[in-house]
């Protein structure tokens, strides 16, 4: 299977330096208070945030770009039934 990028560059420097603000914040959290399981949820957020700016790649991006894509082709846009509702003008 063949990823294809589906960000720009960008959007890739944001995620980037968002995931690493989250991932350090919650790091220190997580060393002050390392019996809340929030923390460790957060930093592996961050962390996907990270590794989907370096790769270029995002999963949520991929889905709603292919639903937008079937909704595309899909061949009945509902144009159809609002040219069949217009009102006769014979001028």
């Amino acid at each position: 299977m063949k990823i294809k990028q589906n960000i720009g560059i960008l959007n890739a420097l944001i995620r980037i330096t968002c995931g690493l603000t989250l991932l350090s914040w919650t790091t220190a959290k997580m060393a002050k208070k390392p019996w809340r399981e929030s923390y460790l949820l957060l930093a592996a957020a961050g962390a996907m945030k990270v590794a989907e700016g370096i790769v270029r790649y995002c999963p949520v991006t991929a889905v709603v770009q292919s639903q937008m894509d079937g909704r595309k082709n899909s061949g009945n846009s509902g144009n159809e039934q609002q040219d069949e509702m217009l009102p006769y003008n014979p001028t």
